[in-house]
């Protein structure tokens, strides 16, 4: 590419590592050298994790932009749950984004806040992927989460089991669209998508359920008629290790835990978060703001870095789809 990309990144909640973990991770040359870092935060908690850290601010090659939501000498208190804290995290969010949907920024990276923060002040708030949908007027989001071996996305995430259960043909179908779409941009080839059924065994030819046969078929047949590789759906304890192996790239999931369990036991440190079904790039740290060990210069920055280096990763297959380019189909899997 003739220019870096532009990359926003959000610092989450002050009281977390969410700025530690940002300026840990910038320090590293070989990030630094990825991108044009945009770092959204207040003053107050970039000059606190700068201080706990022993890092020049600035000596970073990052543009700060200063949110002013905490005042001028503000004391910052790590570890501890506020609501000016929360409503600050969230409008790091929101910056971020106006940025990319702007064209100031190719792509957005969201260290984590806390969701119980945020609702303290009186705001509903249900995730990250949920209030950037609400933002840019999107109005349906997945998640997707991708390791250096495989990538896997999820039909539904934050509901009942019992709700999750209730598939719909529709939404599996999109899924698997806005999947092939993500990893289109990670490999700039056609990505290999395994779905999973819902019931033990895929439903062992209706003796399990029926869901897996009436539902979850003819959706992958019907992804299969738009062009896209896949195939399913397969029994759901069996088909991560064949992912695992190589075979698949991309790995549909019914419901969050089905996807979740394998994924962080796959790579907890090094998994990443992406949100789709937005008009925007963004990835996350698939962590919390770890308020037990906030403020002690001890936070590994190492799945912010992951998060940062896919970002730029997309924003770069993004460019070269938009230019035209098309990449020889490579067998590697997500790196």
């Amino acid at each position: 590419m003739k220019t870096l990309p532009r990359i926003a990144i959000s610092i989450g909640d002050p009281a977390g590592i969410g700025a530690e973990i940002a300026l840990k991770a910038l320090s590293d040359k070989t990030i630094a050298s990825l991108a044009q870092w945009l770092l959204i935060a207040d003053s107050a908690a970039l000059n606190a994790a700068a201080r706990i850290s022993s890092i020049d601010l600035q000596a970073l090659p990052c543009t700060l932009i200063d949110a002013g939501n905490l005042p001028v000498g503000h004391t910052l208190a790590f570890g501890q749950l506020r609501a000016e804290y929360g409503l600050a995290a969230i409008d790091y969010v929101r910056r971020a984004t106006e940025l990319c949907m702007a064209g100031n920024a190719d792509a957005m990276v969201t260290a984590p806040l806390n969701k119980e923060a945020v609702t303290l002040s009186g705001r509903a708030f249900s995730g990250h992927t949920e209030y950037i949908a609400q933002i840019t007027g999107a109005t349906e989001s997945r998640m997707l989460l991708v390791s250096e071996k495989l990538a896997t996305v999820h039909v539904s995430t934050h509901i009942p089991l019992d709700q999750a259960c209730k598939l719909d043909q529709h939404r599996i179908v999109r899924t698997i669209e806005l999947g092939n779409e993500a990893l289109r941009l990670m490999l700039m080839r056609q990505p290999r998508i395994a779905v999973c059924g819902l019931n033990p065994h895929a439903g062992e030819h209706g003796l399990f359920g029926s869901q897996d046969s009436s539902i979850i078929a003819p959706a992958v047949a019907e992804a299969r008629a738009l062009s896209i590789d896949c195939s399913g759906p397969y029994s759901p304890d069996t088909i991560f290790v064949r992912g695992l192996r190589g075979e698949f790239d991309l790995v549909v999931a019914m419901y969050h835990d089905q996807g979740h369990i394998p994924m962080k036991l796959l790579d907890f440190e090094a998994t990443v978060n992406v949100s789709l079904g937005i008009p925007v790039i963004r990835t996350s740290v698939d962590h919390g703001t770890a308020f037990d060990i906030a403020g002690r210069d001890c936070a590994d920055p190492a799945n912010m870095k992951a998060a940062m280096r896919l970002a730029v990763r997309m924003a770069q297959g993004k460019q070269a789809r938009e230019a035209g380019f098309v990449a020889e189909h490579r067998p590697e899997a997500v790196r």
